[in-house]
């Protein structure tokens, strides 16, 4: 009972994270008539808040490894706390925007440490269903900001509503400091100090293994598309270019939400059932989005709605799939730097939506609207990202296999779940 309690708990500040993460998405026209600000200038908050946290991960990282994670849950529960309660009160744009900044390195330490909890308190068979099931329920804090921080913002007003998140937020902070530790037997995580040169060493290292690769480019392939899709183009494609209404066009964001919690259960399930088979099942699915886009944008004009149905449903398996990352992480690292490692995969995606995100505004700038026409010529940035990815899992695949073949010497009887169950007792393990 205790993993769960623990996990529960940690599960809750990556809840309340999501949730102070979506909160200026769903208050939107209120901000732009509290900052005086266009459309245009709160657009920036996205982006400045994908900048932050993909710019963090590796940072945030070496310090998970270094502190542990009930250290980095709490720095970062405070972090989101202060930033929420700084956007409480104030009415200056610049205020707002550094106050965003400071959300945003909350939000960065919070996933992977929770996230670095898992294989501590649960047995290898489980991990990789606890950890899809962390991605899911942290979704929730999306539902938290859509229904009621909005009501609360709509009847109590701006102040109060975002005083009450960041009240959350340091209830999360006392539920973190009385029920978590970093592991069964309460091991303190070593803080030595460690030169520039060390931490760089160590750095590369990590990022050298063939398994941390492996994770990133799976991370990237399979997450960026609906994250785009959510954060920024989904809904001026549906509705400026494809005709759908805002109602329609939001239902279609519900059923992603839906489609991911679904799928990652499933995923869970099958990489914990047939680890040796993670990268057909990453391959699978970044094939499969590329075939449903390929298909919207081939069509002339406006596409079905049953395809829009469609695309999202295939698009939104890529969130939990992007999981799959986490797990490869996992296998092919030491828990003395799987924070550095697990921060290095969740860049991936990141970093593949922040370039998908600005080179399709770029396009769209340059076409001068948002015809069905413009946006069909924007969306096709994605391949690039998707022949990238695909050529790095290809490679890196190859390569931790023949790392795993190396470190336990010969190929056990049994085929590849008995190398990999070999390898994680006598390397990852440790």
């Amino acid at each position: 009972m205790r993993p769960w309690i623990v996990w529960a708990t940690g599960l809750l500040a990556y809840i309340v994270a999501v949730l102070d993460r979506t909160t200026l998405g769903v208050s939107g026209l209120d901000a732009s008539q509290r900052f005086g600000a266009s459309p245009g200038v709160l657009s920036t908050f996205v982006v400045l808040q994908v900048i932050v946290y993909a710019g963090a991960q590796v940072p945030a990282g070496l310090l998970l490894d270094r502190f542990g994670s009930k250290a980095l849950i709490l720095t970062g529960a405070g972090l989101m706390a202060a930033g929420q309660f700084a956007l409480a009160f104030t009415e200056s744009l610049p205020a707002a925007i550094a106050a965003r900044a400071v959300l945003g390195l909350g939000d960065a330490v919070t996933f992977i440490s929770v996230l670095r909890l898992v294989p501590q308190w649960f047995d290898a068979r489980r991990v990789p269903l606890v950890t899809q099931l962390t991605g899911i329920c942290g979704q929730l804090g999306q539902v938290l900001s859509a229904v009621p921080f909005f009501a609360l913002l709509a009847g109590a007003g701006w102040t109060t509503a975002y005083v009450a998140v960041a009240a959350l937020g340091v209830v999360s902070m006392v539920l973190t400091l009385a029920l978590v530790k970093d592991t069964p037997n309460g091991r303190v995580v070593a803080t030595d100090s460690t030169s520039v040169h060390e931490v760089l060493s160590s750095v590369k290292t990590v990022w050298l293994r063939p398994g941390t690769r492996l994770g990133f480019f799976t991370h990237m392939g399979t997450q960026f598309s609906v994250t785009v899709f959510a954060l920024m183009w989904g809904v001026p494609y549906l509705t400026a270019a494809q005709g759908l209404s805002t109602a329609v066009a939001g239902t279609l964001l519900s059923l992603s939400v839906v489609t991911a919690i679904s799928a990652g259960v499933v995923i869970g399930i099958f990489t914990g059932r047939h680890p040796h088979r993670r990268s057909r099942l990453v391959l699978a699915i970044i094939a499969s989005n590329a075939i449903a886009w390929t298909v919207v944008l081939a069509l002339p004009g406006r596409s079905p709605l049953w395809l829009l149905v469609l695309l999202v449903i295939v698009i939104s398996v890529g969130g939990p799939g992007s999981m799959v990352g986490f797990d490869f992480a996992r296998t092919f690292n030491p828990s003395a730097t799987l924070g550095t490692a697990q921060g290095m995969v969740n860049m991936g995606g990141f970093v593949a939506s922040l370039l998908v995100m600005q080179a399709m505004g770029v396009i769209l700038d340059a076409a001068g609207d948002l015809s069905t026409e413009s946006f069909r010529l924007a969306w096709t940035v994605q391949y690039a990202v998707w022949a990238l990815a695909t050529a790095g899992i290809l490679i890196t695949r190859q390569k931790a296999r023949r790392a795993m073949r190396a470190a336990v010497g010969s190929q056990p009887a049994g085929g590849d779940r008995m190398l990999l169950e070999a390898f994680e007792t006598r390397y990852a393990g440790r």
